[in-house]
Order: structure tokens, then C-alpha cells, then sequence
């Protein structure tokens, strides 16, 4: 049974409610269909994402995204061996609604059950695009989580170094905020970057002077603060070119982070294994092309090869949670109905966490 697998995925950990088939033989994986159902028109009002909104979306769209993947992929639920869904972490709400989807579709159709850690799902996707073989460097670089992974299996990730405080994904938010851009932020600041100069705004590159490869983003988003009031005393306001280079140097100093933090990570886990890793890139932010290209320098000077999956499989969708779902399986796990729901879930469950922790756990 595990050799030949049809697998539904559902992901609705935040803003955009996902369902996918993907089919897993002993020749590798197939994407069948992909669905994704964003939610940006209900949530642009506000400055970003409301989770009540998003939860009450989750809960109209979730059938219609299955129905459109099964569609896609020409089947039916009869056709589906396992069903996997996001189980955290990730908003409450949104994550409800996937487990019930998925526990339901499981008992209505006496077939396995998968609860996956959405994280792993971004972990595991350059192996259903690329086959990469284990071990590897993974940078999960996304909206809500920044980390380096040494990626052992589907199942055994060490956490090198992560944010310390606001990840890439909600400084590029909370900048574009500050500059009137619209959301998300990552690529309304990558849009208006290409037109500026990196060079005019020296920002700096936090942590860079201590060892380690951990990461802050707080103070960088600060200092755009600084730089745009400057230019606001001194102008009144600022000019479409004031912008594009307040985004250029931003986004330039987060890319230089991420190299030289990258450097660090790929040392620290050559020391642990017998030859040196590959580096993989995954999460929503990894679809910058600045960073993507300084990434792959890296690569370069180390010798080890580049993976960055496909820029639709880099932000949230339902595919990377089906084919981890389907690695977790073949590797015995089978969840049943007590499956709950996490808003909290580190990968590596043995690492302090870098966020601190509370009453439902630790946070990253």
C-alpha cells in the first residue's frame, strides 16, 4: 500500500486555503493538481491578515479547493489512499478547518490520516521537485518562520540558527506598511526595488558582528523608520524614487544577512557530516529574486549544489503537504481522530526555543 500512493493535501495555516493531489510510486512523485485560493482582497483593508476572516474563508473554500484539485487530477475520492493536512503551526482557525476536512474525508472513506507540520512541508519540497537526497541545508524562509535546517529526514530536522525576533516575511510586510505599499509586502517591496538604489540608504546588517547563525530583522525594520522620517522632515513627504530606494536598500541589507548567515550554516553542518550538504531554499520569501541569486552565490563558493523549488511551490500550497505527508506514512506515522490541531510546533523538538515559549508551547 505504501508503494503506490494517491495523496490529497490540504495546507490552511494562514491566508490561502489549498488542496492538491499528488500521486508517489517507486518512481518518485507526480503533482496531479494544485490548488490555492487566496484571500489578499479580503484581508486589504486592514494591513494585513485578520484570522477570524481568514478561519470563516477556510471554512467556504476548503470543499471547493478539493473539489477544483480533484477535478484537476481527473479523479475522484475513491481514487485518494491517504488524506494529509496541515496539523500547525499556524492561525488556530485555519488549521481547524483543514484537520476537520481531513478527518472527515478519512473516516468517510476508511483511509489513513496524516496530520503534517507545516514547516516540514516547506522542508520537504525540493525533495518532491528536485529529488534531493538527504542531508541538506534548508533555509525555511516564509511570512511567519526564518530558519536554518540541517534536514536529516522526513522527520529529523536540527535547528542551526533562526530569527530571534521578526521574521523576513513580516519585515517586508511591516516596511511596506511604513512606505504606503501595498500586501503582502515581500513582493510589493521587490517591485518597487528594481527601480531603485541600493546604495543611497546604508542600513545595517544586525547581527553580522556575532557568531552563530542566528537572526534579527526588528531593528532593520526600524531603521527604514528612521530613514523614511528623514526624508520626510526634509521633503514633506516622500517621491515615488524616495521609495524605490528606501526598498532597494532594505531589501539589500536582509539579502547580505542571509548570505553571510548562509555561510555559517553551510560551515557549521559540514563539520557534522562526512561531505559537504547541498542548500535548499523554501517559504514565501524565497521567492525574491535578490535573494534567491545571492543564495545560489553562496552555493557557488561552496561547491554543493543549489536547490530553490518552483516560485509557485515556494509560498503556502496544499502539494509540499501532500508528498510529506505521503514520506511520513511510508515511514510509519498514521494519525487518527484525535488529531489536534497546533498553533505551535517546532521542528526540531530538542533545540531551546528561540522565540521563548507559553502555555501552548514553544513558539519556533
Amino acid at each position: 500500500m505504501t508503494d503506490n500512493l494517491v495523496i490529497l493535501g490540504l495546507e490552511s495555516s494562514c491566508d490561502d486555503t489549498a488542496a492538491a493531489v499528488v500521486s508517489v510510486t517507486g518512481r518518485g512523485a507526480e503533482i496531479r493538481s494544485s490548488v490555492v485560493l487566496g484571500q489578499d482582497a479580503l484581508h486589504d483593508a486592514f494591513g494585513g491578515i485578520v484570522p477570524e476572516i481568514a478561519a470563516r474563508a477556510h471554512a467556504e473554500k476548503l470543499d471547493i479547493a478539493v473539489k477544483q484539485a480533484l477535478f484537476q487530477a481527473k479523479m475522484s475520492l475513491a481514487d485518494v489512499t491517504l488524506v494529509a493536512a496541515t496539523a500547525g503551526p499556524g492561525l488556530i482557525g485555519g488549521v481547524l478547518c483543514g484537520v476537520t476536512t481531513a478527518k472527515a474525508i478519512a473516516a468517510a472513506r476508511g483511509i489513513p490520516l496524516v496530520g503534517v507540520n507545516h514547516l516540514a512541508g516547506h522542508a520537504l519540497t525540493p525533495r518532491l521537485t528536485d529529488g534531493l537526497p538527504y542531508p541538506y541545508v534548508m533555509l525555511l524562509v516564509s511570512g511567519g518562520h526564518c530558519q536554518f535546517l540541517l534536514v536529516k529526514g522526513c522527520d529529523d530536522f536540527t535547528r542551526l540558527g533562526g530569527t530571534i525576533d521578526d521574521a523576513p516575511g513580516e519585515a517586508f510586510d511591516k516596511s511596506a506598511r511604513l512606505l504606503g505599499l501595498g500586501q503582502p509586502g515581500g513582493p510589493a517591496i521587490e517591485r518597487a526595488a528594481r527601480d531603485g538604489d541600493a546604495a543611497r540608504f546604508r542600513f545595517p546588517r544586525p547581527l553580522l558582528d556575532r557568531p552563530g547563525c542566528d537572526m534579527s530583522f526588528s531593528g532593520l525594520k526600524t531603521a527604514l523608520l528612521r530613514a523614511r522620517d528623514t526624508v520626510v522632515a526634509e521633503k514633506g513627504g516622500l517621491t515615488r524614487q524616495d521609495r524605490a530606494d528606501l526598498c532597494a536598500g532594505f531589501q539589500r541589507a536582509v539579502a547580505n544577512v542571509m548570505q553571510e548567515k548562509t555561510r555559517r550554516a553551510l560551515t557549521e553542518a559540514a563539520l557534522e557530516l562526512p561531505a559537504p550538504p547541498a542548500l535548499a531554499v523554501a517559504g514565501g520569501v524565497a521567492a525574491n529574486a535578490e535573494i534567491r541569486a545571492g543564495l545560489e552565490t553562496v552555493a557557488g563558493e561552496f561547491g554543493v549544489r543549489f536547490v530553490a523549488p518552483p516560485l509557485a511551490l515556494c509560498t503556502d500550497n496544499a502539494a509540499m503537504i501532500a508528498y510529506a505527508g505521503g514520506e511520513l506514512f511510508r515511514a510509519g506515522r498514521i494519525d487518527d481522530m484525535t488529531l489536534a490541531a497546533r498553533p505551535r510546533w517546532p521542528l526540531d523538538q530538542h533545540s531551546p526555543a528561540l522565540l521563548g515559549g507559553g502555555k501552548k508551547g514553544a513558539k519556533a
